[in-house]
């Protein structure tokens, strides 16, 4: 759930809605299905329109309604089991609590959860912070964007490896406030 109302309030959230944008365009250059749920959307609005880069794309997407923190509903689970997918990755708000109970709930019927540490947030860093750890230690991969962009090619002789180069190329001229973080203060 990246909704309009969290927008203004996530901790570095225009970096969580940059990398959206970034995965949502590898995936449609993968053609990975993309499944997309909406907290109680009357409250908190849709899904912020700019994590596509093309806001048509949103419309081809499921979009599930949902009032459960986690997105695996009845609905959400019987969609992913239409797609016969092992793997799931995960970007999105807030970490601490649909992020981790989604991840929980998926690790528990038996997926290879990755979670995408550039694309997912809360309000208060250190939920964030906890989230990931105990994602992590439930048996979570923990990536970044990029990487998994790359680990879903496996190859640069991958059909789509120059499109998916080149979302790389123009996502890493953007501000990413985690990257400015480990770098420190610049002289």
């Amino acid at each position: 759930d990246i909704q309009e109302r969290f927008r203004p309030l996530i901790w570095r959230g225009e970096t969580i809605i940059r990398t959206a944008k970034y995965m949502t365009s590898v995936a449609k250059a993968l053609d990975i299905p993309i499944v997309i749920t909406q907290q109680y959307t009357k409250v908190f609005g849709q899904t912020v329109p700019d994590v596509f880069a093309d806001p048509e794309d949103m419309k081809k997407c499921p979009i599930f309604e949902k009032k459960k923190f986690s997105m695996c509903t009845d609905e959400v689970k019987s969609h992913l089991k239409s797609l016969d997918k092992q793997s799931v990755v995960i970007f999105g708000i807030e970490s601490h609590v649909c992020v981790q109970q989604t991840c929980l709930d998926l690790l528990e019927d038996g997926k290879d959860v990755h979670i995408i540490a550039d694309s997912v947030s809360s309000q208060q860093p250190y939920d964030r912070e906890m989230a990931l750890t105990r994602m992590s230690q439930a048996g979570a991969f923990l990536t970044t964007a990029q990487s998994a962009a790359f680990m879903l090619m496996q190859s640069a002789e991958h059909a789509n490896f120059k499109a998916v180069s080149k979302l790389t190329v123009e996502h890493m001229k953007l501000p990413n406030e985690f990257n400015e973080a480990m770098q420190g203060p610049s002289s």
